[in-house]
Parts: C-alpha cells; sequence; structure tokens
C-alpha cells in the first residue's frame, strides 16, 4: 500500500519542542502496543503506514525495559522519521480530550442506587452489509435479533423506560443518571464499590444509533452558547434543571453496553481499542480507518495548557479509536482515571499540528520517486 500524500515528509527539527519532550513515557506506551503486536497485528490504516514495518521497532522495544532519557529519544529518532499529517481541511488539526470517570456504586440497587450499567443483550448482533435487512440505515452496525430477522435495536429512551428490565444485565448501579451518561460517552470507568472494591467497566457495545450530543443540544436551544460548552458546564445545566435531564439525554438515542475488567495497574486507564491499557497523557484515540494503531504522533498545540499549564507539545501514542474521531489530523488525548482527569478532558478543544512518526523503510522511497533522505 503506497503511503498517503496526506503525510508531508519533515526532519525532527522542525517539531517545535521535540528536544524538551520526556519521550520515555511515550515509550513504555509503544513498548505495550510492542507486546501485543505478536499476539494480533492491528490493521493497517488507509494512509499507508504499514503494520508490517513496525516489526524492527518493536523488537527492540520489547528488548529494552527503561530506558534513559536520551535513549527515548534515540530510540524514536533511529527508528521512525516524522511526516506532517495534512488535514482535509487545509487548516489545523484539532484535538479533544477524554478520561475514565471514577464513581462511586453499588454491587445491587438500593434506595439511593438506582441507575444500571448494563451488560451486552443476547439479543444484540453485529450487522453489516453480509446480514442487513433492505431498508436499516446502513449506519447501523448493531441490531436486535428478531425471529422476523434482525431489527434496529431499542435506543436510549427505550431502555431507560425499561425495554430491557428482567434480562439480568445490570452489572453496577449509580446514583445519578448524568454520571451514567458521562460513563456512556467516555466508553470505560472505575467504579468504587460500597462493598469496599475497586472495579471498572469498559465499553462492550452500543445499540448501534448515532450520538447525539447535549452540548450541541442545549447549544441549539440557546441554553449555553457553543464556545463555553464544556464538560463542566453541561453537568452546571444538568444540576440546574434536573426535571429536564431525560428530556435532553434521550435525544441522543445510542446507548452503550458495558463488561466488566480488572484493574490491574492503578497508574493506567482501561484496555482499549488497540488492546493495550491506556497510559494518561501519553495516549491517543484517532482515526482507525485511516491510521495505524501503535503509530507514534507528535502533537503540537500551543493554545493547550490544561495538561501542566505549558503548551502541549509531546509524543502520544495511538492506541484508541472512537466514533467522533474522525479525519487524519484529529486527536482525543487521554487525561487519566478520575475527577482531576476529568477537568483536564472536559475543557480541551484546541487547534493542533499532527506529525506522525512512520517507520523509516516507508518513507526511504516511495513508488515513482526517486530515493529519499531522511533527516534528522
Amino acid at each position: 500500500m503506497p503511503l498517503s500524500p496526506t503525510l508531508s515528509e519533515k526532519s525532527f527539527t522542525d517539531l517545535p519542542g521535540w528536544s524538551e519532550d520526556d519521550h520515555r513515557a511515550a515509550f513504555a506506551a509503544f513498548r505495550r502496543s510492542a507486546f501485543h503486536a505478536p499476539i494480533k497485528p492491528y490493521r493497517t490504516g488507509s494512509l499507508g503506514v504499514d503494520f508490517n514495518a513496525f516489526a524492527e521497532a518493536y523488537a527492540e522495544a520489547r528488548a529494552v525495559s527503561a530506558p534513559s532519557r536520551s535513549g527515548a529519544r534515540s530510540f524514536f529518532e533511529r527508528h521512525f522519521s516524522p511526516a506532517l499529517v495534512i488535514p482535509d481541511n487545509g487548516g489545523s488539526g484539532l484535538v479533544t480530550g477524554f478520561y475514565e470517570p471514577e464513581v462511586e456504586a453499588s454491587p445491587v440497587r438500593t434506595e439511593r442506587f438506582t441507575v444500571p450499567l448494563l451488560s451486552r443483550p443476547a439479543d444484540l448482533i453485529d450487522i453489516d452489509d453480509s446480514n442487513r435487512p433492505a431498508g436499516m440505515d446502513p449506519y447501523l452496525a448493531f441490531a436486535r435479533r428478531t425471529d422476523d430477522g434482525p431489527v434496529e435495536y431499542f435506543d436510549r429512551g427505550a431502555i431507560e423506560r425499561g425495554a430491557l428490565a428482567g434480562k439480568d444485565l445490570e452489572i453496577a448501579w449509580l446514583a445519578e443518571k448524568v454520571d451514567a451518561f458521562f460513563i456512556h460517552v467516555q466508553g470505560a470507568a472505575r467504579l468504587k464499590m460500597t462493598d469496599g472494591r475497586l472495579a471498572r467497566v469498559t465499553y462492550a457495545a452500543k445499540s448501534g444509533q448515532r450520538f447525539t450530543g447535549p452540548g450541541r443540544i442545549l447549544s441549539d436551544l440557546g441554553e449555553i452558547p457553543l464556545e463555553k460548552v464544556t464538560m463542566q458546564s453541561i453537568r452546571a445545566w444538568f444540576k440546574a434543571h434536573p426535571e429536564r435531564v431525560d428530556e435532553i439525554l434521550w435525544q441522543n438515542r445510542s446507548y452503550i453496553f458495558f463488561r466488566e475488567a480488572a484493574v490491574d495497574d492503578a497508574a493506567l486507564g482501561p484496555i482499549a481499542a488497540a488492546k493495550v491499557p491506556l497510559t494518561p497523557g501519553r495516549s491517543v484515540a484517532v482515526d482507525r480507518l485511516l491510521h495505524t494503531f501503535g503509530t507514534p504522533f507528535y502533537i503540537d498545540a500551543p493554545t493547550l495548557t490544561a495538561f501542566d499549564k505549558r503548551p502541549f507539545r509531546r509524543l502520544m501514542i495511538a492506541q484508541d479509536t472512537g466514533s467522533a474521531i474522525t479525519g487524519p489530523a484529529r486527536g482525543d488525548l487521554f487525561a487519566g482515571s478520575g475527577d482531576a482527569a476529568g477537568e483536564i478532558a472536559g475543557v480541551v478543544r484546541n487547534a493542533a499540528d499532527f506529525y506522525a512518526l512512520v517507520p523509516r523503510a516507508l518513507l526511504m522511497e516511495r513508488p515513482g520517486e526517486p530515493p529519499r533522505r531522511s533527516s534528522q
């Protein structure tokens, strides 16, 4: 697969702040992907960054557990060459943030804990062009199995009104519907169980309908100016208008189902789409149709200071994806777990330049072009 012209070769000296970054945390995240890669190869994205070209870098990463700061930087400079990712619109790319909420939960329903997180129902099936009935929305990737064939699954409003009651799908119970909704948005959560356990839920499946964000709805209704829409402002509006929560949330028909997962390392996030735990401040969600999981991205977002009060210039590793993450220069930065991470993630919406670190072999020669020098 040829490399896309969307990737414009640069040198490391072109990357603002490259020498100031501490590449050890990015190396640790990359190494986790290196151990997963032999188990199940990542799919090569349509921009042509071939998964097989990572083999040499992955092999070295598995052999070196904790390089020095200079050693981590040298690792990436030896194995990769940066390429500016050119946005579809010709302007800047965009970063947003996500995190793993941490909330109190009960293993059983109580007077206080009344909002369930549900596991995948038995009648929820994957749907594609091979089994999609005529007339079904081609967007739908899930459907409900019936005796008469697949039909669209129950949406959020129907499920919250009891469409799946009595099917023993409840993993845990929360006290607040808004907390549950934001767990749906993030796709994972840590649960501080009332019996003393620390548990985790992570994405298993969804009802399949399109996501409609409450921020856009509230902006369209004139409740919150669009430029002031953040997770924090949305939560504040819901707290001030509890009687309208269902009215707003049910307009987002998509509903998420979860599975239980272990918390093996409290410093790391959940296992995400790339099948490795997310690293706070070093894992990024990208468009998986375009990009190849495991690809390092140097992200320059000078107006973003929420992470450490300095302009955001960091090496990140592509280890997740999301339905809202579309386009070549689009990323969702994992901020970590808990309320502090949520305060960061909730305000991130910044212009950014993306530099994909492409395995050097892919940039040495391109079809129809003379050999190219890769400079450092």
